[in-house]
């Protein structure tokens, strides 16, 4: 679940590295350790004392952290050099992260009842020291160059706090203080990061990898084709509605892109649409997935634990706004195939709907389980590992494709990297959590920022926004998001905002820089497979995108777009959004329906129509439908006037 990107070039999939590195013996430690890390949290999860006494949360994070962070370094290379092939000095890494969570798993119980993370022996001092090392080493290799600097920086900010300027001010802690705080505090390495690891992550990623493995893939590729295939631009409308649901799966954009992108893009080509059209449909699509419920990617877990709201609660306010941005692709998509003439796939390439609902319905009944689970059952830790036994059961009942041994096997291996990469990256993102809580600094921004607001809700929004792009340019959703959840969004909730809808508010812009020059990385990695110029796919991807510029702002400031309100104000500010999507599809594209084509001054006084029908209030609403009217009646008159 994670995307980064160095400087100078993308690491389009970290995880590739680590396919080919984990082989022989080192497979098969993966797939043991995995398997025990997924074991001990079911475990946790589920209460079942399989290992006699229960075990204390502190321990259980240092045993989930043992397991995972030092797969990490066989899983990624310290340098190109070691691609292919694990050094001696990974395996060294290896086992000093074993080591040292080890013991400190074993004084579990000493580190709360003593206070370690306060005062500590120098025995466990040391060994904390080690651990920082290695999460900063962990989350270089499979976050990237710009997330460790980040990372790094917060890791030694505390001792130095005494001496910083304004706001950024805190009080000093020595080396050893700032080694066992980090260490062994429960706010920076088993943070909250960590603790939603534990308790949501990993229970997904599990359900998340079955899909997977046992031909889920394929089966909404295939479903999204019989749905989408055969109507005009299929293919745009195939790669909008099979990347939004890996996407919300994974919650990696650039995975995201790289995988379904390499089917999509070029049968996209194929039917005509331009080679930097596709890239940018690719990429939206692609970015939006953690945007999307039911999963949403790892941010959302992170999001309720920060609001203490139930997990459900976070889905069910993310639906419209997601809704609307797919909407919006979707539209776009087809009014650029009709206004150009585009057709579907060729009909030999389209299954037949009922016969692929008939192959695959089990997947369809496991996510349709583990929503019921979490929104009906509320059982938001329980949910994905019920989901993901019925899922095996009925794959192994009806399935059509085998699911034995070796496919608990290629099951294991996948939930493993993809934990692994998950582990190392909010490691390492702890220590921004732990250094703002400890220093106070997080409380501090959120005051400056209200006090330069001077109480202008609307400045406040743009500077947080402003400020939520920039973060997000080359960091991963979720290590931006936990940043901006600590700094600015007691600032945003401080000005009287909706706490879920200023949270929303961060992610959205913080997923923006994946799609919006000069960074738009997403639009980058699309460009790369459509063959594309990657600049003006990345203009394309903005445009594309648009309606997720204005969304934040308008959930945020119209909460009604969140589901909360009355229900008469929630159905007609909802229905009037979805009007005014189509209408800035229509006017983006110049194409409206029974019209046909339209001109620049027609498009225009869609757009605007667009955002009146966006903005709450009875006249903004008559504005919008005063102008669709003038737009629809005008051009009708045109076309009906005598030739001359």
């Amino acid at each position: 679940m994670s995307d980064s990107a160095s400087a100078g070039e993308i690491e389009l999939a970290p995880e590739d590295g680590g396919r080919d590195r984990l082989v022989g013996p080192a497979y098969w430690l993966a797939v043991v350790m995995g398997s025990a890390g997924v074991l001990l949290t079911v475990n946790q999860t589920f209460n079942l004392h399989m290992f006699g006494e229960p075990i204390i949360d502190t321990s259980f994070y240092y045993l989930l952290l043992g397991l995972f962070l030092s797969l990490a370094f066989l899983a990624y290379p310290a340098r190109k050099a070691d691609r292919l092939a694990i050094p001696w000095y990974d395996w060294g890494l290896f086992a000093a992260a074993i080591v040292a969570t080890g013991y400190l798993a074993w004084h579990g119980g000493r580190i709360v009842a003593e206070g370690w993370d306060l005062a500590a022996p120098v025995e466990a001092i040391t060994v904390a020291g080690v651990i920082c090392l290695l999460a900063l080493e962990g989350v270089r290799r499979a976050g990237g160059s710009i997330l460790f600097v980040l990372c790094a920086v917060f890791a030694v900010y505390p001792m130095f706090a005494d001496v910083m300027p304004g706001f950024l001010w805190g009080p000093g802690s020595s080396f050893a203080d700032t080694i066992s705080a980090h260490g062994m505090g429960v706010e920076s390495i088993i943070g909250v990061p960590m603790r939603t690891v534990a308790s949501l992550l990993i229970g997904f990623l599990v359900f998340g990898s079955a899909l997977v493995v046992t031909g889920g893939g394929e089966f909404f590729m295939s479903l999204a084709i019989a749905l989408m295939g055969r109507t005009r631009g299929g293919p745009a409308k195939v790669a909008v509605l099979s990347s939004g649901f890996f996407g919300s799966l994974s919650g990696s954009v650039i995975s995201n892109v790289v995988t379904t992108g390499q089917m999509t893009i070029p049968t996209m080509k194929r039917v005509g649409y331009p080679p930097h059209y596709a890239g940018a449909v690719e990429a939206c699509a692609s970015t939006g997935g953690a945007l999307m419920p039911p999963v949403m990617g790892a941010v959302a877990f992170i999001m309720a634990e920060f609001l203490n709201v139930p997990y459900s609660t976070v889905m069910l306010s993310a639906v419209v706004p997601a809704l609307l941005y797919y909407g919006a692709l979707l539209l776009q998509a087809d009014h650029y195939a009709a206004k150009n003439g585009l057709k579907g796939q060729p009909a030999e390439e389209i299954p037949p709907l009922l016969p692929v609902l008939k192959k695959g319905w089990h997947f369809l009944f496991s996510l349709g389980l583990l929503t019921y689970l979490l929104l009906v059952m509320k059982q938001e830790a329980l949910a994905p590992y019920i989901a993901t036994a019925v899922l095996i059961g009925t794959t192994i009942v009806f399935g059509s494709k085998r699911f034995g041994l070796a496919g608990l096997r290629d099951l294991a291996i996948d939930a493993t990297r993809n934990i692994v990469n998950i582990v190392a990256i909010l490691a390492g993102i702890g220590f921004i959590v732990g250094s703002l809580s400890y220093t106070g600094v997080g409380g501090a921004f959120s005051r400056e920022l209200l006090q330069f607001a001077g109480g202008n809700i609307y400045l406040l929004l743009v500077l947080g926004a402003i400020t939520s792009f920039i973060l997000g340019m080359g960091m991963t959703a979720s290590a931006c998001y936990i940043f901006l959840a600590i700094t600015l969004g007691p600032a945003l909730i401080g000005g009287g905002l909706n706490p879920i809808g200023a949270h929303l508010f961060i992610l959205y812009w913080g997923l923006i820089s994946f799609i919006t020059p000069p960074v738009a990385l997403a639009a980058i990695a699309a460009a790369s497979i459509a063959k594309s110029d990657p600049w003006r796919t990345g203009i394309w991807a903005m445009r594309l995108g648009l309606i997720n510029f204005v969304l934040p702002f308008l959930f945020v400031l119209n909460p009604t777009l969140i589901l909360i309100g009355t229900p008469l104000h929630i159905v007609h500010d909802v229905t009037t959004a979805c009007f005014a999507v189509w209408l800035l599809a229509s006017g983006l594209e110049g194409w409206l329906y029974g019209v046909g084509a339209i001109g620049w001054l027609s498009r225009a006084a869609l757009v605007v129509g667009a955002f009146g029908l966006l903005a709450p209030g009875l006249y903004t609403d008559l504005v919008g439908a005063g102008l669709l009217a003038v737009v629809y009646i005008g051009n009708k008159l045109w076309q009906r006037r005598p030739a001359t």
